[in-house]
């Protein structure tokens, strides 16, 4: 995993993100794994250049405040030559219920998860705010999820970036949904980056996504080989671009 963080470094990419689960979501169910905060620290240390984050951390598994200094302890150690930190917070409210059952958490329902996140998020801002040294900079905020009434309006509330999943038009459709957030909370929907995954080639979908309004496309690889060949695609599609 070392390995495939530097390679990834190496080639180009902008962030390098983990994930935040105790068990494979594929494959081997009781497969090789390790935690996601211990490992992002481990990045940070090991990486020069490359903004990293968890896509995307659960807010259950942690008190906001603990997260909070978690965060600002790997966005100093990102730092590099009395620049900032190069950690964002992605964060979201959790789904996978072996990883609730097996570490003793309690599931619940998908809206108390959400309403534990909405409290949570203004908690975490404010132990930034508190904390001695304080972070390096104001740390971005990564909300991964796509329910239109609940998740879509703390991403407008709070988010520097927005994960979602799906296709163009599923983007696009969910946009809408974004502004109307957005507006009623009396903030610029275009304060917040759109991020998507994918799984295509860039001369596949790439036209489509940006016209949709992405600008963080993201690219997932899997032990024990890291195949980055699909990250090296779209990286020379966005050099290209720059170029112009």
């Amino acid at each position: 995993m070392r390995d495939a963080v530097l390679r990834a470094e190496d080639l180009g990419v902008d962030v390098v993100f983990n994930w935040d689960h105790f068990y494979p979501l594929s494959g081997d169910p009781d497969g090789l794994h390790f935690e996601c905060w211990t490992m992002l620290a481990a990045w940070a240390e090991q990486t020069e250049r490359v903004e990293i984050g968890a896509l995307v951390t659960c807010n259950s598994y942690r008190n906001p405040e603990l997260l909070a200094d978690m965060a600002r302890t790997v966005d100093h150690i990102s730092a590099r030559d009395g620049g900032p930190g190069r950690l964002i917070l992605g964060i979201g409210a959790g789904w996978f219920e072996k990883d609730y059952d097996a570490y003793g958490y309690e599931f619940g329902t998908a809206g108390a998860r959400i309403a534990d996140l909405a409290e949570a998020l203004p908690r975490i801002k404010t132990r930034w705010a508190a904390l001695n040294p304080a972070p390096t900079r104001d740390i971005p905020v990564l909300i991964g999820g796509s329910g239109p009434r609940k998740t879509l309006r703390l991403v407008a509330e709070h988010a520097d970036v927005w994960h979602s999943f799906g296709d163009a038009a599923a983007l696009r459709e969910r946009t809408v949904l974004l502004e109307e957030h957005a507006a009623a909370v009396g903030r610029p929907a275009g304060a917040v980056e759109r991020s998507v995954g994918v799984g295509a080639p860039p001369a596949e979908v790439a036209d489509d996504l940006l016209d949709a309004g992405a600008t963080l496309f993201t690219i997932g690889t899997s032990g024990p080989d890291y195949d980055l060949d699909l990250a090296a695609q779209w990286v020379a599609w966005r050099d290209e671009r720059a170029r112009g």
